[in-house]
């Protein structure tokens, strides 16, 4: 389980990026955190994975642990890359397979293969082809915890459809997952519970099962937590004319 209370964090400019969050999550459950750009997502599973430390106290336990005592049990994918650029997927993957013990390198080259990645260097890679090895890497750890942060960044719509028909279909059903992304329809079908972040807070917090029954979708559930105005644009091609 993973459990945050009372969670503060304040970057050296004395910005305050998120307050008062609080929420637990049981083992298996895939959590999409969501908002604004700058409402705090990013920072959100840094925390979880144990990459920031939050103001104050401890605020951040999984299994009872802070997320540095289960560094190697927590999986961190994202846009930003992890990966060492020097190296090709398959040296990287020789990193791994010794640095991780639940290192599954047949799932990595199945993976690699299935993205049809060439054997060069990473730093000569196209953006795409980079978050693909990230994606490798990380799915390929099979840790309980997973995060990833913009899975999708550089991929065309089918890779993501083929990404998350793969992803479902070798996932365990323990892993715990926190996964934010611009592309909410991708997750649609994916995703348990949602957690939106705004004023550096959490502003909603529902199952998806509820939110069914309520008859919406992840994304009309977002337009109406930001205050998104679907037609504002016409105000302002009024004000050009």
């Amino acid at each position: 389980m993973v459990e945050i209370k009372d969670l503060y964090f304040t970057y050296p400019n004395y910005a305050t990026v998120l307050e008062q969050v609080s929420f637990s999550v049981p083992t298996g459950q895939i959590v999409a955190v969501l908002g604004a750009n700058g409402a705090g997502k990013t920072t959100l599973l840094k925390l979880i994975a144990g990459l920031l430390i939050p103001d104050g106290d401890v605020k951040v336990m999984i299994d009872g642990k802070t997320p540095q005592q289960v560094s190697g049990q927590i999986a961190f994918i994202s846009e930003a890359g992890t990966y060492f650029n020097d190296l090709t997927p398959k040296m990287y993957g020789d990193f791994l397979e010794d640095f991780f013990p639940t290192f599954d390198r047949q799932y990595f080259d199945m993976l690699l293969e299935f993205f049809q990645l060439e054997m060069r260097p990473i730093k000569k890679m196209s953006k795409g082809q980079k978050a693909k090895v990230e994606i490798a890497a990380g799915m390929a750890k099979r840790t309980p915890y997973i995060i990833m942060d913009e899975p999708f960044v550089g991929k065309d719509m089918f890779t993501r459809q083929d990404f998350m028909q793969a992803l479902a279909g070798t996932l365990s059903g323990e892993e715990t997952i926190f996964i934010t992304t611009h592309e909410i329809g991708e997750i649609e079908n994916f995703v348990d519970r949602v957690l939106i972040l705004k004023d550096n807070k959490i502003a909603v917090d529902i199952l998806l099962d509820e939110l069914r029954k309520e008859g919406k979708t992840i994304q009309e559930l977002m337009k109406e937590t930001i205050g998104y105005e679907e037609n504002s644009f016409y105000s302002l091609l009024d004000k050009m004319e």
